[in-house]
């Protein structure tokens, strides 16, 4: 009765309650959309959504219909994943996304890695915060993410693959006198820059620091650590980086590396994908070649004295 693409849509729909958010995060136009679900609702013969200027509320049918719905889309994923299993390990299409804390350290040496290892593999990448993340991987258009751990949703699972720590980032001709390790009560928590709201490392940032007031932050939220870096070695102010980003920020902005005294904070980074998926061979070979590839990452205490100095 309905095709497998509307079905699609009235998932998202249902989820987001929200034309305008589902028809983008359908990669369609609005109109489009509406159109697709006003066929379905011909064909039933009756509204399956509520519209008003303000609200959009599933009808007793729309609620009735979405739990089929979903079953149907998901036998359907798990078939693709197990014709695709069959191919053999990490081989046809994979979906993956990665958080953008994550994204530019990780990847430059990730890809050439599968792509070395596993020659049949097609990467099909994007990268966003990890509640976007987690919305496309539910609904299926993303096969697994990479994220900082935990993640709080039903139906993932999780791998942890390795400890990424923090640090502190200063302009190198910063005329306050930083030393290291510091502790987290010594952070001038006044001059701390942090990511937009958003970005899990803003909230990571705030929970290591916390003694932070709202009202003591610099009022900016930058969109990359990219420019935060750019900020802080103009003595902008100061933030923190996570230990993977710090070969690549600090070999082209002007900065100290400071570490923190044990306890040091730090964040788990992790493969989740859905826990019904019948790929888990595919991720656990991804897995592993994530957890070489972020070891090399990680900084030596030679190199750091190095960032300190």
């Amino acid at each position: 009765m309905f095709s497998v693409r509307q079905m699609r849509y009235f998932d998202i729909l249902a989820t987001t309650l929200h034309f305008r958010k589902a028809a983008e995060l359908a990669r369609i136009s609005q109109p489009a959309l509406s159109a697709q679900i006003a066929e379905m609702e011909q064909r039933l013969g009756t509204p399956l959504f509520e519209r008003t200027r303000r609200t959009v509320v599933l009808t007793d049918m729309g609620k009735r219909l979405l739990p089929r719905v979903r079953g149907i889309l998901n036998g359907i994923r798990s078939l693709e994943e197990l014709a695709s299993q069959r191919r053999g390990i990490l081989q046809g299409r994979l979906r993956l996304g990665i958080i953008p804390t994550i994204a530019p350290y990780l990847l430059p040496i990730l890809i050439p890695e599968l792509r070395a290892a596993y020659p049949e593999l097609t990467i099909e990448l994007r990268e966003a915060v990890t509640s976007k993340l987690v919305e496309d991987l539910r609904l299926g258009d993303l096969d697994a993410l990479i994220a900082a751990l935990p993640i709080d949703s039903d139906g993932i699972a999780a791998k942890p693959l390795f400890r990424d720590r923090f640090l502190i980032a200063t302009s190198s001709n910063d005329i306050d006198i930083l030393t290291s390790p510091m502790t987290q009560e010594s952070v001038a928590l006044e001059r701390l820059l942090l990511l937009e709201e958003g970005h899990c490392l803003r909230d990571q940032a705030l929970a290591v620091c916390t003694s932070v007031k709202q009202r003591q932050l610099v009022n900016y939220g930058a969109t990359s650590m990219a420019t935060l870096l750019q900020m802080v070695s103009h003595g902008m102010g100061l933030t923190l980086i996570p230990e993977i980003a710090v070969r690549t920020e600090a070999s082209r902005n002007n900065v100290r590396i400071l570490a923190f005294a044990d306890p040091e904070p730090s964040r788990e980074i992790g493969l989740i994908w859905r826990r019904q998926s019948e790929r888990r061979e595919d991720f656990e070979a991804l897995a592993t070649t994530i957890v070489d590839c972020g070891r090399r990452l990680l900084i030596s205490a030679d190199e750091l004295d190095d960032l300190a100095a």
